[in-house]
């Protein structure tokens, strides 16, 4: 082609001679294109002997997602378009009207970009946080490794190193529920639409491929990788005493569980474990009961799976600091630890409808033989309880349901009290956008209801139950995060390190 290109257009050669510079205007006159191209590729879908009923969306559902796309593409610069092959596929799929094959072409986007910001980060850290179970933990070290925890696990431990934040972590996780529930896996087109997707777009770029590093989960970062790679002189122990006393609560529990990592495994240097020797003292403070909790169970998991090097260091650090309080009560609390981590695997899965029963009964086995689940462990416990009997959304797993009653109805004062606040957990607020959930809520109200017979939890239920919002939003409630939290005033400790 010989003639002049015309300034701001540009020629291709198809039917359309000229497209110009900005879509949105070549949009609004494509809708005959788009439903000339459905007629065609209907009919000889339909002369093939295939079926044409419900397999695309119209083209007016078409229209308003590319006319919305660029707005939703303005925070991406040119290198990361250049790299968005999945937002390129997923605008294609949905141009043709595969808005459930859009949707995972978008998923998949989202998930390759936060695995990125991941590895990224500190790969190893994330790990210590996404998997606990200490025998899974061990055959994952690299960034590749990453493709190995399921995108729920991936989102909540993003969640918690802050590489994703709370808000964005609750709009992602009702994406996943979409892409598990009505993309290509489960056609179900009525379910999605040109603004949805549009919508949908802009939320993964913004809350991943576009949302800046916080600060401190920059430093922690940088913490990290010179714990492992450098012996920190003195300055450097200092400084980090000092930041400490900064850390917000979950982000001094994340670094304790970092930190405790490193120490572990049989490959850490002298240099290593004398700089977490140096730090865990100073940071210990700062961590909070559930987390010291933790560091006691990990040492009993790791007894059950007769790593006795690494349980010997975990109890070295729990002396380091007088922590001998913080060991579990028995070995039974590894055997309940790791019957909640294959709730949740069931639970997550594809097939928890028929998982979850066998799991959920080998749960009950162990805490009506005990009688009791030990005190460090309860708070996971009954987050964990109350998770899967909100169900995942879609529907009750039948066979399951009268065992989470059961095990909710064994629950104590305490439990229950920590039952009523495990609103404030994010992936049980997240869980409760769905109408189910916010059903199967109610119900546990009832369960636990009878249960609290302090003054503080009777009027924290009496809140919640005239809460006229949905549940999901309670936590957002000034006046019930004040009841919730009612010492939230309280000084904290001065930090101590060692001679220092």
């Amino acid at each position: 082609m010989t003639s002049k290109q015309p300034p701001g257009e540009r020629y291709v050669d198809t039917p359309l001679e000229i497209v110009p510079a900005d879509p949105r205007t070549r949009v609004a006159a494509a809708g005959q294109d788009l439903q000339a191209f459905e007629d065609l590729m209907l009919n000889v879908i339909d002369h093939w002997g295939l079926p044409t009923e419900d397999i695309i969306v119209n083209v007016r559902e078409r229209e308003k997602l590319l006319k919305n796309a660029p707005d939703a593409l303005e925070g991406l610069d040119e290198t990361q378009r250049a790299r968005a092959s999945y937002v390129a596929k997923m605008i294609l799929a949905a141009s043709v009207g595969l808005f459930d094959a859009a949707l995972n072409y978008l998923w998949n986007e989202t998930i390759n970009e936060l695995r990125a910001r991941v590895a990224s980060f500190d790969v190893a850290y994330f790990f210590d946080l996404a998997e606990p179970d200490p025998a899974r933990r061990s055959s994952l070290k690299n960034p590749e490794d990453l493709a190995r925890i399921d995108d729920a696990k991936l989102m909540e431990a993003a969640n918690r190193i802050k590489l994703i934040s709370d808000i964005g972590y609750k709009q992602l996780d009702h994406i996943r529920y979409m892409r598990n529930n009505a993309s290509a896996a489960h056609p179900n087109q009525n379910a999605l639409t040109g603004l949805k997707l549009a919508e949908w777009l802009e939320t993964c770029i913004r809350e991943v491929i576009t949302l800046p590093r916080d600060n401190v989960v920059a430093e922690i970062g940088r913490l990290l990788h010179n714990v492992r790679t450098l012996r920190l002189p003195e300055a450097e122990l200092d400084n980090a005493a000092t930041f400490f006393d900064q850390l917000p609560q979950d982000q001094a529990d994340n670094l304790a569980a970092g930190l405790f990592g490193i120490f572990n495994p049989p490959d850490a240097t002298p240099d290593t474990q004398d700089n977490v020797r140096n730090l865990w003292p100073a940071l210990w403070p700062y961590v909070s009961e559930n987390a010291r909790n933790e560091c006691g169970i990990k040492l009993s998991r790791f007894r059950a799976n007769a790593d006795l090097d690494r349980a010997q260091r975990a109890r070295d650090l729990l002396d380091l600091v007088d922590g001998a309080a913080y060991l579990p009560e028995s070995d039974r609390a590894a055997e309940v630890a790791q019957s909640l981590d294959e709730l949740n695997n069931a639970h997550e899965g594809w097939n928890n409808f028929y998982e979850e029963p066998s799991v959920a009964q080998r749960l009950l086995d162990l805490v009506g033989r005990y009688g009791q689940v030990p005190a460090q462990l309860s708070p996971r416990y009954v987050n964990q309880i109350v998770y899967v009997f909100l169900t995942n959304g879609k529907g009750v797993a039948w066979n399951a349901d009268p065992i989470y009653v059961s095990l909710i109805g064994k629950f104590d004062g305490v439990q229950a009290a920590l039952a009523l606040r495990s609103f404030t957990d994010t992936r049980i607020s997240s869980r409760l956008q769905h109408e189910l959930a916010r059903t199967k809520w109610e119900e546990l109200l009832d369960l636990v209801g009878p249960k609290l017979t302090g003054r503080r939890d009777r009027a924290l239920l009496d809140s919640i139950r005239g809460f006229t919002g949905t549940p999901d939003q309670l936590i957002l409630d000034t006046a019930i995060k004040r009841q919730v939290n009612p010492d939230t005033a309280r000084p904290r400790k001065k930090a101590r390190t060692n001679g220092r």
